[in-house]
């Protein structure tokens, strides 16, 4: 039946004209956020400061409520327009507020979210620092979320009343000790587990974001009916759960039996509409981009780039977690390739507005199955050409057609990065090894262990470098992989630090010869 039969789906158009965001207005007056005009070229105002004598919030109201009340001026000087990626600012007077559906420039390129970095910079890095700083660990909203907690970086204009957050973000920063000294020789080495977050990924930053601003757009009485995705997996999950926190449809489009149970489940429990298809991921992204084009469904893929605004914030919490120090090095694995952009951006726009005073090196990691931007940087930035995407473990960045293909490669060539892949085996075998020194994480984060021990066995990471490994998602949702690769039921693969259960009689007897044999395995050798 034609989309035009229903008359709640009346299609609309993604072709919107361009206009020129206002001028920022004054800052609010907020307990939270007590920013004042000032005479002055670089005002540098103080942060807030938490006392234990703040009154507590009245016994009926939650906190929504005390934020809604505390933050009653909702104007303020920060904005922030979608422009072209990577567009000439001289020659480009092309710009969408924020508040417009757009995916594309009307060239058909990418989008990418500017922020008035003018007023931001009326600021300086330690104003920001201490700011950023003052909000960890607390449960005022918005600002518990590690994302909101940078929200005059994110999304400046939208009213806290509109946010839809699960306080994601704040995820543990692992000292990979034993990992590092045993297997690599290294003595700072950091896995940043943002799988340790709502919905067990590194898309609940993303998310909270863009159903945020969904929220925001339906209270405006904008054409959103629902937020739709294509995806493999964890995109899916993060979308059903703020989607469902905030009472919205989510409709999701999964390739058939090519994802994981745990994952599957996610937004089926979440109450998503899901469609499985029989096709890969980077079909169901060209179904998804077509029907979105028809219907009033808004969608959540990193094509449309609210979501890197929340991803972002993950390399500004890297630094605040090494005290505002940069590291040497930041791996993160590689598919869509919208998040190692994200990582940049942020990096990058700690750098302008002076919190730091340069960016670490980037490294993507790409499964060997669908590298296509690994071959890319192989054939020295030649002619990008996509892949057909194989089978991999790694199954989240298993696309052969990455949709952000542009913005890696900005990233990479402005981080003076490098980008490395890991074959089935090498994967595996890293997540083996890594587990076995008290991680339990994802094949994807497999992958970038892979490439951090290609880097260091060729000399490019040294023994002393400060290095981050980012783990994307959360260990559990690949216990199917796990188990066949401790099982050795993985066909073609050696699994060489398997660790299977091993069958005993139940008498004393046996038992006793087992465990002595384990343990005269593991005395200490002098």
């Amino acid at each position: 039946m034609a989309a035009s039969s229903f008359s709640i789906f009346q299609p609309y158009s993604l072709s919107v004209k361009p206009k020129t965001p206002t001028p920022p207005n004054p800052p609010p007056k907020c307990h939270s956020f007590p920013i004042k005009a000032s005479t002055h070229s670089t005002p540098s105002p103080t942060p807030p400061k938490h006392t234990v004598s703040k009154p507590r919030r009245p016994a009926d109201e939650n906190i929504r409520d005390e934020a809604r009340r505390n933050n009653h001026i909702h104007s303020h000087r920060f904005s922030a327009k979608y422009v072209p990626f990577n567009a000439d600012a001289s020659a480009s007077t092309e710009s969408y507020s924020l508040d417009d559906i757009v995916y594309r420039s009307q060239s058909g390129g990418l989008l990418d979210v500017q922020h008035d970095m003018a007023a931001l910079k009326n600021y300086d890095g330690k104003y920001w620092r201490d700011l950023f700083d003052s909000r960890v660990g607390k449960t005022t909203w918005p600002y518990g979320s590690g994302v909101w907690s940078k929200k005059e970086w994110v999304l400046p204009e939208i009213d806290s009343d509109d946010i839809v957050s699960a306080f994601e973000g704040n995820s543990n920063l692992f000292w990979a000790e034993r990992y590092g000294k045993q297997f690599l020789g290294m003595n700072d080495l950091w896995v940043k587990h943002c799988g340790i977050s709502h919905t067990g990924s590194f898309k609940d930053l993303g998310m909270t974001v863009l159903v945020s601003q969904v929220n925001r757009l339906r209270k405006m009485n904008r054409p959103v009916v629902g937020v739709g995705c294509a995806s493999t997996g964890d995109t899916s999950a993060a979308l059903s759960a703020y989607c469902a926190a905030a009472g919205i449809p989510s409709i999701v489009f999964l390739p058939a039996n090519r994802i994981s149970i745990a994952q599957l489940v996610q937004p089926i429990a979440n109450g998503a509409f899901v469609l499985s298809l029989d096709t890969d991921f980077d079909g169901c992204m060209r179904l998804i981009r077509e029907v979105t084009s028809e219907l009033p469904i808004y969608l959540a893929n990193s094509l449309n780039s609210l979501r890197l605004e929340g991803q972002k914030t993950a390399a500004i919490e890297i630094l605040q977690q090494f005290d505002w120090q940069v590291p040497d090095w930041v791996i993160v694995p590689g598919g869509n390739l919208g998040n190692i952009y994200a990582f940049y951006k942020g990096f990058h726009m700690c750098k302008e507005l002076g919190l730091v005073d340069r960016i670490p090196r980037l490294v993507c990691a790409q499964a060997a199955n669908a590298n296509p931007l690994y071959l890319h940087f192989k054939s020295g930035w030649k002619d990008f050409k996509p892949v057909k995407a194989n089978t991999t473990f790694a199954s989240a960045i298993q696309i052969g057609d990455p949709v952000s293909i542009d913005r890696a490669v900005y990233a990479i060539k402005k981080s003076n990065g490098i980008v490395e892949e890991a074959t089935e085996e090498e994967l595996m075998d890293a997540m083996a090894q890594a587990d076995s020194t008290g991680m339990f994480i994802c094949p994807h984060t497999g992958v970038a262990l892979t490439a951090l021990i290609k880097l260091r066995n060729s000399g490019v990471i040294g023994p002393t470098d400060r290095t981050v490994v980012v783990s994307t998602a959360h260990g559990l949702k690949f216990t199917q992989s796990k188990t066949d690769y401790h099982s050795k039921n993985i066909k073609d693969m050696a699994s060489r630090f398997a660790n299977p259960p091993v069958h005993v009689e139940a008498d004393f007897g046996s038992v006793m010869d087992v465990l002595k044999k384990y343990l005269l395995s593991k005395a200490p050798k002098h």
